[in-house]
């Protein structure tokens, strides 16, 4: 599977609200997918899990399910469709649009008036019109849709959310997208996927890491080649013993070291016992950092001494 693949699997554990969010989600998966119009609906998406989450929203936000849908053996891209005009109808009065008089789609706010609505709603936009790029590769992910409007509208909401797209073009469809591993951690975070979030914040440091080291050496700072290949080692302790066990079973004073390194990889030990708070010693730090990697390292749950 793909990135993009194991991150939307990721977001379709999460478990809607209420039936509100149900019928969010569905309205974004609807604006972003292949085909809306008074005439059929057709999602067409190579994720599997996101079939089986659609079958089920929708049921819950209409009581009623698809016209035709993949079976359990099927392959490759998977298309759901709706043409039953009785059921198109339905949908399209849940969300205020008339189809006889409706020339282009808008989002209808109302249908979103909660934040965890928003979420829902572009979390459904994501997984139908969406994609991120491997992190190892680059940093990229985008939603995609043939509605001007609705792009239009989707970036005013995402700029509600706190985030900040750009905007373009491309074969008549209207993107948003980010190019910035720290805003796209944190979407995939909001939107239910924080394991593929960790994944570009981990990419993120090890290029920067790279980057650094490939600098240090091309100036031959041998001193400083030391404390970036120490720290890489004690981030990949610490990301190793937060995938086993999480940052918060960490003692407060064990786990504040871990945040602080890993937001300051390039730091030595006497520049991050500077920037503790409280203050300690070039030494304390040094013993924190030991103690986590040897946690790391224990093959059985360890048995942490506050």
């Amino acid at each position: 599977m793909s990135f993009s693949s194991d991150a939307k699997a990721e977001m379709c554990r999460v478990k809607p609200e209420n039936d509100s969010c149900a019928l969010a989600e569905c309205y974004g998966a609807l604006l972003f997918c292949s085909t809306f119009h008074a005439a059929q609906i057709r999602i067409s998406t190579s994720s599997r899990a996101f079939a089986t989450r659609l079958i089920s929203l929708f049921r819950r936000a209409f009581g009623f399910s698809f016209d035709s849908a993949p079976d359990k053996e099927e392959t490759g891209r998977l298309n759901l469709r709706i043409s039953d005009s009785a059921k198109i109808a339905v949908i399209f009065d849940r969300f205020g649009i008339s189809p006889r008089h409706s020339v282009s789609h808008h989002i209808n706010l109302a249908v979103l008036e909660e934040d965890s609505c928003k979420t829902a709603f572009m979390r459904g936009a994501f997984l139908s019109g969406g994609t991120v790029n491997d992190p190892e590769k680059s940093f990229h992910l985008e939603f995609s849709t043939s509605h001007r409007s609705v792009s239009r509208e989707a970036h005013s909401i995402l700029s509600e959310m706190g985030f900040s797209p750009k905007s373009s073009e491309r074969s008549n469809n209207c993107l948003l997208y980010f190019k910035q591993a720290d805003p796209i951690a944190d979407l995939l975070t909001t939107l239910g996927a924080p394991a593929s979030a960790m994944k570009v914040m981990t990419a993120k440091v090890d290029r920067e890491m790279r980057n650094t080291i490939t600098r240090r050496v091309n100036c031959d700072t041998a001193n400083a080649d030391k404390i970036v290949l120490a720290s890489q080692e004690q981030i990949d302790a610490i990301h190793r013993y937060a995938a086993r066990y999480g940052l918060d079973s960490l003692p407060e004073p064990l786990k504040s070291t871990a945040l602080l390194r890993i937001t300051n990889p390039e730091a030595s030990l006497s520049d991050l016992a500077m920037l503790s708070f409280p203050k300690v010693s070039k030494s304390c730090l040094s013993h924190r950092l030991k103690k986590i990697r040897e946690l790391a390292d224990e093959e059985a749950a360890p048995d942490i001494e506050e």
